[in-house]
């Protein structure tokens, strides 16, 4: 249980900086591992779904307001379709929350078994039916997407281990610059959020390369990311509970 500010409930499942200060911890390496897999699921909607993120909502909201402008034939129905299926998967992350109470392992466990299962659903349909953007099949692959993120995005922010959210990194720059030694501070947490940003961009580059393949190929390529990071974390923290 992690401190909390005066007056707010504190957070079930938080470990906060202690535990994963390093990147060598295995908490810290899950989160690392599931970064780069957000780079694979957004180069598949982003480019393969016409120009719509899954994992970025705030990419999201502003090509949405793009959209409803009429500029450049930007898409409104599937930015809309991303952002109700990342705040369901955010409310189940939720209530996975509130039903695991402070058992990590098993919150853990459950929200990756979720991933997993929506991402393979998601590689069956692509593997099945000629996906496209603003076509029905497209817009179901990208709730489905979008709802994995959205568990996994509420499971992470439990989780509270600073600039290691997996799916954003506007904060973790920030705090790469702003607590540089260039800027006057002491540099402390630069190795966590240089990595940070490095699977990201490294998972949307191999995204893109996948792409070239099939349009399955890097679903089950954050599928395998995902099963990956299980074996290996969970048993880790059913150990340290």
């Amino acid at each position: 249980m992690s401190a909390s500010p005066l007056g707010a409930r504190p957070v079930p499942n938080a470990v906060g900086d202690g535990a994963a200060r390093s990147v060598r911890h295995p908490l810290a390496r899950a989160l690392l591992a599931l970064t780069f897999s957000t780079g694979l699921v957004d180069a598949v909607s982003y480019l393969g779904l016409g120009r719509v993120f899954t994992a970025n909502m705030t990419g999201n909201i502003v090509l949405l307001g793009f959209g409803i402008a009429s500029s450049e034939g930007l898409p409104v129905v599937a930015p809309l379709v991303s952002l109700g299926a990342f705040l369901a998967g955010s409310a189940i992350g939720g209530v996975l929350a509130v039903t695991t109470a402070d058992r990590r392992p098993q919150h853990v466990a459950r929200t990756l078994g979720m991933e997993i299962g929506l991402l393979l659903g998601a590689a069956i349909v692509a593997a099945t039916a000629e996906v496209q953007p603003a076509t029905f099949s497209g817009d179901v692959v990208i709730a489905m997407l979008a709802l994995a993120m959205g568990v996994r995005n509420a499971t992470v922010r439990r989780l509270a281990v600073p600039d290691l959210t997996t799916t954003v990194l506007t904060m973790t720059l920030t705090g790469l610059a702003a607590d540089s030694r260039l800027a006057g501070g002491s540099g402390k947490g630069s190795v966590r959020r240089i990595a940070a940003v490095l699977a990201m961009l490294t998972g949307a580059f191999a995204g893109a390369l996948l792409l070239r393949i099939s349009f399955v190929a890097p679903l089950l390529a954050a599928a395998g990311i995902a099963l990956l990071v299980a074996l290996a974390y969970v048993p880790f923290a059913h150990r340290e509970a």
